[in-house]
Order: structure tokens, then C-alpha cells, then sequence
């Protein structure tokens, strides 16, 4: 294999890991609240609320990568970032 095309999937594969956000204890926490509170504002289930982020990848490509900065912010205002992540994907709350 040339080196130029081991050096570019290496660097792919450093990329791809970086992006990647492994959910620590903090993080979980805040996802479970977050849960809970869209299943308030929604008159939801946690359950149906759960799969919805699952499905759409909000758990794993918005509150856990972004968590850092989203869990500063008011609940209120996260669950409407969250209602707008899923009205982007076509998602029905």
C-alpha cells in the first residue's frame, strides 16, 4: 500500500474517533433528565420519548457530544433545541 493512502486512512480513522463521544456518568445523568423532561413537556412517556432520540440519533449526535455546553444552558431551552433537532429529521413530537 503507497504511504500517502495509509497516512490518509489513518488520519480518517483519527477523525472519525474524534467526533465520537464516549457518555460518561455526568453525561448519562443529563440525558436521563432530559428524557424526563421532554416526556413532561411533551405528555409523553420517557420510553416513547427515549426511542424517539434513539432513533433520530439525538443522544448520541447532539446532547452527549455537545454536553459540555448544552447542560449550562435552562431545560426549557434544551427541550426546544431537542424539538427542533427532531423537526429537522422529520420527527413528530
Amino acid at each position: 500500500m503507497p504511504e500517502n493512502n495509509r497516512y490518509a486512512i489513518l488520519t480518517a480513522k483519527r477523525l472519525t474517533m474524534q467526533k465520537v463521544k464516549i457518555m460518561n456518568k455526568d453525561s448519562f445523568a443529563f440525558v436521563i433528565y432530559m428524557i424526563h423532561a421532554c416526556a413532561q413537556k411533551w405528555k409523553m412517556l420517557p420510553s416513547e420519548v427515549y426511542k424517539k432520540l434513539q432513533d433520530s440519533g439525538c443522544i448520541d449526535q447532539f446532547l452527549v457530544p455537545h454536553y459540555d455546553i448544552l447542560h449550562t444552558q435552562g431545560t426549557e431551552y434544551i427541550v426546544e433545541n431537542i424539538n427542533d433537532y427532531l423537526s429537522a429529521r422529520g420527527v413528530c413530537v
